[in-house]
């Protein structure tokens, strides 16, 4: 029997018990009485009584209610606030410090979890060219230097380094090598990923309703792979307050690390740094089950997933405040400030414990140290401003290109049935095409390094010493190669079945991009042009803004060029913005079909159109199968309501529900979830004759749901903008509203979050 005092959104709402006991009227009332203290928690307990009602933990890809979450997180503080003496004031204490605590913690443990990656990417990464024969397990930057973990440099021992083996020295036998490599990698990351293959109730909003454009529409179940992508489309929809289960559990965790060590790896166009967001997240998610105030309000669990968020960028590019950032304009719905503050916590913590566990050598947290010691001129604002547009010309060409790509290609059934197969096409394509240019052989963060580096003398590496020949055309056309190889690939890899983030791959599209460019001006270092240019093409591509410019300030430490970042962001997303509305992540939603409610791209979207709420009212059959007409002493016979409830079931849509009537007016609304288990739990053994008490008090006999009816529903009149609808939804959070009549106030109809979702899809189309 699961723990009254632990139920989650994981939790089933359903569970297996035996079938054959008979009890006598007595001895059901005390038995239902016994599975609804089981089955909902004390703090949902504390509800029953009033106008809200109780709820069961969410479930299976449904809507959390806010409204109702914050009423039950305000008793629950009141609670524990009115307890008295010392042990009052600790429990006051604890409950006051739980949040930082819990900001600390994932910080802390996310910092650990990226450290191991780290480690373990530039080693396995590296075993492609060559090993250390000192320490198989060393990487070449370790081998061939004093760069250790848990320490800093003591000395470069140069490029020769005795105890480095290359695997061969032949061109070609080194190539089939490194292929080989690549492709034994991707086929180990994609195969971890297929361990968390997951099947979804039903494939997003709108589906078992009359569609908004007309039609029937099935209930038809889809397959995700939890550890797949960068995991942000899916973190934005939980933020937003969906529930996808088990996609922030350990076993995601653990997955979506090592199948991110191998598909870095390979050297495909991807990076660690969304699935770093991922990873922080589960973090989160794990240390907050370890605490009441969040396990049991998924309201608060949404705060601390937010803040756990910044983490995650936080480690994977040492900025702590570009993570903060990032979490609050690219990833969170809800973001007020005190999760600002925890954010702070949580990602300065995780920089700190990763300073100290020093998983690159150096000592520092800035992973592209530049210092190219000259400024640049008024003039060269022109070339900022062309980066921007190039920028946003590739952001907005890679999001239709990947998006048709993802809806055509991977249509194929034997890509679509064997995601591994495509992984091994991806990764040969990706081996064959990056070997051969000697810059974009390397993993992307050494490419980004050395694209960035200011050749004040040709002894910096291979770029240094080919801008320091008289000649350098065939080191133009390798700059060519690698920008158009990298928008080629990137836009075939994003979106395969591994761990990968489209950061790097952007970063680096742009640096190779912007080196370009400053071979033909001289007055200043063309790294620079390299750094603005790496930011205009991740600009263009995400259409991040603030968050961008900060990280690039940490990932460089150049405070000087802000302003040139500043122009070719907001130019990149300009330009972007024109070719394609929305970024990768949203597209990629899209391509999932998360239903996600993004409230300012919805109000640009109802703003275009003259519409009233009374579009959306269901269709007049729909609305007969989920009204109840309660009759004057608040009694249905369980019949009716379990045929009701098949409907509902038969619409696939989970958190649809029940509205009851009496005479036409609004009296309640009673979840599918919480009729599905007085039904089915509670009464188990009443007849279908029986009489089931939805509203009113109940008596002793009564097989009561009334606590489960949230007799205080939001309404909105069916003639009211469309405008109104969208704000209610997206300001206050809400699962369901009802419409009524304008005039008499008499229910018409009820709209529940999915089915403005797919009205909202309905209009981009």
């Amino acid at each position: 029997m699961p723990d009254l005092e632990h139920t989650t959104e994981r939790t089933h709402l359903i569970p297996h018990l035996a079938h054959n006991r008979r009890f006598s009227a007595v001895q059901q009332e005390v038995d239902a009485d016994s599975l609804r203290s089981t089955h909902v928690s004390k703090e949902e307990q504390r509800l029953a009584a009033t106008s809200i009602g109780e709820r069961l933990p969410y479930n299976s890809y449904t809507t959390i209610d806010w409204l109702h979450d914050l009423v039950k997180d305000s008793f629950r503080s009141r609670a524990v606030h009115s307890q008295r003496g010392i042990r009052g004031t600790l429990a006051s204490i604890f409950e006051s410090g739980q949040g930082w605590i819990a900001a600390a913690l994932i910080g802390l443990l996310t910092a650990c979890v990226a450290f191991c990656v780290d480690m373990a990417v530039v080693t396995v990464s590296d075993w492609k060219l060559g090993y250390c024969s000192t320490n198989i397990l060393s990487s070449r930057e370790n081998c061939c230097t004093d760069h250790h973990p848990f320490g800093t440099t003591k000395a470069n021992l140069g490029e020769s380094c005795p105890s480095w083996h290359m695997w061969t020295e032949n061109y070609w036998k080194a190539f089939g090598i490194y292929v080989g490599f690549a492709v034994a990698f991707g086929i180990a990351s994609s195969s971890f990923t297929m361990l968390t293959k997951s099947t979804l109730p039903s494939t997003g909003p709108g589906h078992g309703d009359k569609s908004i454009t007309g039609g029937e529409q099935g209930v038809v179940g889809k397959s995700m792979y939890l550890a797949a992508g960068s995991g942000i489309p899916e973190i934005k929809t939980i933020l937003s307050g969906f529930v996808i289960p088990h996609f922030l559990d350990l076993k995601v965790l653990v997955v979506k690390a090592i199948g991110a060590v191998f598909a870095v790896s390979t050297g495909m166009c991807l990076g660690k740094e969304g699935p770093f967001v991922h990873i922080s997240t589960c973090v989160a998610y794990l240390v907050g089950t370890f605490f009441p105030k969040y396990n049991e309000n998924s309201r608060k669990m949404r705060e601390l997933l937010s803040a756990g968020c910044s983490a995650g960028l936080s480690v994977a590019f040492g900025a702590p405040i570009g993570g903060v950032l990032f979490s609050y304009e690219e990833i969170s719905t809800y973001f007020p400030r005190k999760v600002l503050w925890r954010a702070f916590l949580c990602s300065l913590v995780a920089a700190m414990v990763l300073k100290a566990l020093n998983p690159t050598g150096t000592g520092k947290l800035v992973l592209f140290e530049t210092n190219y010691g000259i400024s640049y001129s008024p003039i060269h604002y022109l070339v900022f401003v062309v980066l921007g547009i190039a920028g946003g010309l590739f952001g907005g060409v890679f999001c239709k290109a990947n998006f048709l790509w993802s809806k055509h290609f991977r249509k194929y059934s034997i890509i679509k049935n064997y995601p591994v197969f495509e992984v091994f096409l991806v990764v040969l394509a990706t081996g064959l095409l990056q070997y051969p240019n000697p810059m974009t052989r390397e993993p992307g963060d050494t490419i980004i390094k050395s694209l960035l580096v200011d050749c004040q003398d040709a002894s910096h590496g291979w770029v240094c010493q080919q801008e320091a020949k008289g000649n350098n055309t065939k080191y133009v056309g390798w700059l060519v190669y690698g920008t158009l190889v990298k928008l080629i690939l990137t836009t075939i890899t994003f979106g395969c079945k591994v761990p990968s983030g489209i950061i790097i791959p952007a970063l680096d599209a742009g640096a190779f991009f912007g080196r370009l460019i400053g071979q033909w001006i001289t007055t200043i270092s063309p790294g620079i042009f390299a750094m603005v240019g790496a930011a205009a093409f991740l600009a263009g591509v995400s259409r991040m803004t603030l968050s961008l410019c900060v990280i690039m300030f940490e990932l460089t430490g150049e405070l000087e060029y802000i302003v040139p970042h500043m122009i070719a962001i907001l130019v990149a997303k300009w330009v972007a913005d024109a070719l394609e509305k929305d970024g990768v992540y949203d597209l990629a939603q899209a391509v999932l079909g998360h239903p996600f409610l993004d409230a300012d791209h919805a109000m640009n979207l109802v703003q275009r159109n003259h519409d009233i709420v009374e579009r959306l009212i269901p269709p007049n059959q729909t609305m007969r199968d989920i009204t109840v007409d309660v009759p004057q002493d608040n009694k249905v016979t369980k019949w009716i309501l379990s045929e009701k409830l098949n409907k509902l079931k038969e619409r696939g849509l989970m958190d649809a529900g029940l509205v009851l009537v009496q005479d036409g007016m609004l009296q309640g609304y009673l979840s599918e979830g919480e009729l599905d288990f007085g039904l089915n739990r509670i009464g188990q053994d009443w007849q279908g004759i029986s009489r089931m008490r939805l509203l009113g008090e109940a008596e002793e006999g009564d097989l009561d749901l009334s606590s489960f009816v949230d007799r205080t529903p939001l309404t909105i009149c069916a003639q009211a903008p469309m405008e109104y609808l969208v704000e209610m939804f997206g300001k206050l959070g809400l699962r369901y509203l009802c419409v009524v009549e304008e005039g008499s106030s008499k229910l018409v109809g009820v709209v529940i979050k999915k089915r403005l979702v797919a009205y909202l899809e309905s209009l981009k189309e």
